[in-house]
């Protein structure tokens, strides 16, 4: 009895259309998909077959981008260069998730993940960058910022968590420590995670509903739909004052995680000279469509 792949062999030979070919190669591809552990896992769980595919496609990519940054961390850490990456976006734009498919195996001895908690009563009278300070990364390490001092920008305004000459101070002060942050030799990217306001809703419930995602839930979350205005008008304001030639936003349309993720990754490994860039296997440069310099009047989030 013919196997399904002998049945393709005989009509690889057999066709002579370039169209019927091209069908047949695009049929091939997915059947291999399908043939692996993850195909194989997500066929038994019923789920559409398109979407199974999709989902595959996704993985093989994700994981030979995640290749480079094992190399890439690599160059930084022979090199004695410092990383710092920060994600910054609306509550449930996908930051965590993307920081977590950044380091899924990288060497943890070489990366950091800072996620500050809110200050505490000393930290609440020091210089505001200070607490920030002590977590920029070492000769050979990347750090990941999960949110970051732009929670003056933002979440502390909306929230009257800080008072209006804080915030003046803060912005005023931002540009220049970014300045010299990048004089002393620190690579420094700034992401915005963007989402639009119905599918912050959509995610919000997913949490709600998910108990592997209730402690993902805080009292700021659940006043972000109402906030959604105010959040509007001081992110516009952060990118007015905070957007520069030397330490410029980088727009990520996260309404695809997916997507998010992987366009997220191929824009730092474009921008990093690391050793054998060359001889990758995929596809470095990042969709513009997904990911792109902010760019003042161009950005909108509905």
């Amino acid at each position: 009895m013919k196997t399904m792949f002998q049945d393709i062999e005989y009509l690889s030979k057999s066709i002579k259309d370039k169209k019927s070919k091209n069908v047949l190669k695009e049929l091939e591809k997915n059947i291999n998909l399908l043939k692996t552990k993850s195909g194989l896992t997500q066929l038994m769980g019923k789920k559409k077959l398109a979407k199974i595919i999709r989902n595959v496609e996704y993985e093989n990519e994700l994981k030979e981008l995640q290749v480079e940054l094992i190399k890439l961390q690599n160059w930084v850490y022979d090199n004695n260069k410092r990383v710092m990456i920060i994600f910054e976006g609306r509550d449930a734009a996908g930051k965590g998730g993307s920081i977590k498919r950044f380091t899924q195996y990288l060497n943890p001895r070489k990366f950091r993940v800072v996620a500050l908690q809110k200050p505490t009563e000393v930290e609440t009278g020091q210089f505001y960058f200070q607490r920030y300070f002590q977590h920029l990364p070492n000769p050979g390490e990347i750090t990941f910022f999960d949110r970051s001092w732009y929670n003056r920008a933002i979440v502390e305004p909306v929230f009257d968590f800080c008072t209006p000459e804080q915030y003046e101070k803060f912005m005023k002060q931002v540009p220049e420590i970014e300045h010299s942050i990048i004089d002393d030799g620190i690579i420094l990217i700034k992401f915005w995670f963007s989402i639009t306001k119905d599918n912050q809703k959509k995610r919000f419930k997913e949490r709600m509903s998910n108990p592997l995602k209730h402690w993902k839930l805080s009292p700021v979350d659940q006043k972000a739909q109402e906030m959604w205005d105010k959040v509007t008008y001081y992110k516009e304001e952060m990118f007015s004052r905070s957007h520069t030639g030397y330490a410029p936003w980088i727009i990520v349309d996260s309404n695809d995680k997916k997507k998010a993720r992987l366009e997220s990754i191929r824009y730092i490994l474009a921008q990093i000279p690391y050793k054998g860039k060359k001889d990758a296997k995929i596809n470095l440069h990042h969709d513009p469509d997904i990911v792109e310099r902010y760019h003042r009047r161009s950005h909108d989030e509905h």
